[in-house]
């Protein structure tokens, strides 16, 4: 059978049960309707983002709005690791990128920070086309979890309070106090953040007191990564690590 076209559906309105009745409104309908013409009777697949996901057909497709009756829920499964990214904010045109690698290998979050270092402003809240791309990624690799995003507006203060949650605390530092590599099995229980510093490198004002407050500095390799490989690299580990773990 052909892999059916998948669309978001806010958490809000997801169904209880088959034969319940949902509408599908906004950009998701238009893709659905106006780009790829949709039609009533054909089945689709949608999902919440929160793990949510299922059989829908189309009882009636407007211009503007869709009718699904539910035809069946799926269960949702466990999210595939439990990593987070603290990354230091800049003006990288390369961010779509980590949104579109953040979903497919199926981490919890990514959090942005503005370091000593960091190149531009960091927003004052996520952009709404970050959540646009972390959708867009979901509906290609089948995820129904949407990572989390946020942004820390008190630098490393901030980072630091945020990490109180976390069972297991990690400073990815090119430098010479960083001779422990991180490794899948780091990643393999409990939830984790990985702190890398912005394009500018991690001032060492800031490791410090990320270590002072209890961070291990972890080495990834011996190759100068861009922060937008050292971010998929972690990604990776972790991946591998969840699907050991099943």
């Amino acid at each position: 059978m052909a892999r059916l076209n998948s669309f978001f559906l806010p958490p809000d309105q997801w169904p209880s049960a088959p034969g319940d009745v949902v509408s599908l409104q906004g950009d998701e309908a238009r893709h659905m309707l106006t780009v790829l013409r949709t039609q009533a009777d054909q089945t689709v697949r949608l999902f919440d983002g929160q793990g949510n996901s299922g059989l829908f057909r189309v009882l009636k497709a407007g211009k503007k709005q869709a009718s699904l009756e539910t035809i069946s829920l799926e269960d949702a499964p466990v999210s595939g690791s439990n990593l987070t990214l603290a990354i230091g904010w800049g003006k990288s045109k390369r961010r779509n990128y980590l949104f579109e690698k953040i979903v497919e290998l199926q981490a919890e979050g990514v959090v942005f920070w503005e370091g000593v270092r960091s190149q531009g402003r960091l927003p004052s809240e996520p952009k709404e086309t970050w959540r646009e791309k972390c959708i867009q990624a979901a509906k290609q690799c089948g995820n129904p979890y949407l990572p989390s995003v946020s942004v820390l507006p008190d630098g490393i203060i901030g980072l630091i309070e945020f990490s109180a949650s976390f069972d297991h605390c990690y400073l990815a530092w090119e430098t010479e106090a960083a001779t422990i590599p991180l490794k899948p099995l780091d990643l393999a229980d409990g939830r984790s953040l990985v702190v890398i510093g912005p394009e500018g490198g991690m001032d060492e004002s800031e490791a410090m007191q990320l270590m002072d407050a209890g961070f291990k500095p972890v080495t990834l390799g011996n190759s100068t990564l861009r922060w937008e490989t050292a971010a998929a690299y972690c990604l990776s580990l972790a991946f591998f690590a969840g699907q050991e773990m099943k």
